[in-house]
């Protein structure tokens, strides 16, 4: 790791809980919408560098069309490719131990993976951070999932979803063949995780191509109850 980017990390840390985890919270219980599901972009768009924000884009980062791959370590030390949970429907979450927003949401991820795990579903932490501070977090709470540990691979993996900043948490849902429904933004909660695995299940069964699907979500959230702020 350089300096500078070591640096970086160091000063999330101090400051996350303060300034950065606070604005994570306020955008999380915000009434807008927080989940992105258009514009997308084709593979080669991707390969040509032409993913991500565009000039005038409201909606948020652009994502991809299909899951990228990319190879992180996992708590062991071992290289593990993402593409090793190929043929399942996948949440991959993106988080760090500094993130409260990211600690709140994991008990609900553990529930949905047990939940979900007959019908295929595998859930994949991608900690951003550093590994030590994983290992030891993992060791206190309960990650019932796989967890994937980055520090400047992991902002990598992020950007190949489309995210370029250091936003977390976000989570991509991914169907059994590997296509990217949507990127859910900011900490997700139970109704609205629910809504999206249902659509990503009938995407994943055929009954909906993944623009319909995506069109369907939209309305599906829209349609949910609005969470009061706190």
């Amino acid at each position: 790791m350089t300096p500078a980017l070591r640096l970086l990390f160091v000063g999330l840390a101090a400051l996350g809980a303060g300034v950065l985890g606070y604005f994570l919270y306020d955008r999380a219980r915000t009434p807008a919408p927080a989940v992105m599901t258009l514009p997308v972009t084709s593979p080669d768009e991707a390969a040509s560098g032409e993913a991500g924000p565009k000039p005038g884009d409201l909606q948020g980062p652009q994502i991809p069309t299909l899951r990228p791959d990319f190879t992180l370590k996992d708590l062991q030390a071992r290289p593990r490719k993402l593409s090793e949970w190929d043929g399942r429907p996948l949440i991959v979450n993106f988080w760090a131990t500094w993130c409260a927003p990211c600690r709140r949401e994991i008990p609900l991820l553990n529930r949905l993976r047990a939940e979900f795990a007959p019908q295929g579903l595998e859930i994949v932490g991608v900690a951003v951070d550093f590994a030590p501070d994983v290992a030891k977090y993992v060791q206190e709470f309960t990650v019932a999932y796989p967890v994937l540990v980055g520090e400047e691979d992991g902002l990598a993996a992020a950007g190949a979803f489309g995210v370029k900043s250091m936003a977390f948490p976000f989570s991509a849902f991914v169907d059994a063949k590997g296509r990217v429904l949507t990127v859910w933004m900011g900490e997700i909660h139970e109704p609205e995780a629910r809504a999206i695995l249902g659509v990503l299940a009938r995407m994943g069964a055929g009954e909906l191509e993944p623009d319909a699907a995506r069109a369907e979500l939209q309305r599906t959230l829209a349609a949910l109850p609005k969470a009061p702020a706190t």
